[in-house]
């Protein structure tokens, strides 16, 4: 179900997008997030680094992003008015993340099941079934979730990358 955005959340999803398809252009997964503050200013960025980054399982592009985040200092009082825009809709582990980084709003790209379905996941490689909503719908701060969005455009940088063997 796509929902209605604003400009802002729109520009800044689509920089998700952007910043997905040079992940994928370096050799990883073509995953990205984009933590935005309450004035529209980007904070920090980051990007899948699973593969060619040299990460590992857990960086995520969210998990990244989140501890760029801390890294840098940004105030819990700031992450918490922030909103982290997310290429794909964030794992449970990232979820988990995202609330115990701060932030307060989640906007993503493709759904979980759109992902599922890009990747021609078997009940293997499916990972876990709960989703980011159910994640934060049990944190003990309120976090909003707002998505799938523009699920089309989140697509493109999908687009042939996963073939047998490369995910």
């Amino acid at each position: 179900m796509e929902h209605t955005l604003s400009d802002s959340d729109a520009a800044h999803l689509r920089r998700a997008f952007e910043l997905a398809g040079q992940a994928r252009a370096r050799g990883d997964r073509p995953f990205s997030a984009v933590i935005v503050a309450e004035d529209g200013s980007t904070l920090v960025e980051g990007m899948s680094t699973q593969s060619a980054g040299g990460g590992g399982t857990l960086a995520h592009s969210e998990m990244n992003a989140c501890q760029a985040a801390i890294a840098a200092g940004i105030p819990r009082a700031t992450l918490r008015r922030a909103t982290i825009y997310s290429s794909g809709e964030p794992c449970a582990m990232c979820a988990a993340a995202i609330f115990y980084t701060g932030i307060g709003r989640v906007v993503y790209g493709l759904s979980a099941g759109a992902i599922l379905h890009l990747r021609n996941a078997q009940p293997h490689t499916a990972g876990l079934s709960l989703s980011c909503r159910a994640v934060l719908e049990s944190a003990a701060e309120k976090v909003e979730v707002i998505g799938p969005c523009l699920e089309a455009e989140g697509a493109v940088p999908h687009q042939g990358y996963w073939v047998e063997g490369a995910a």
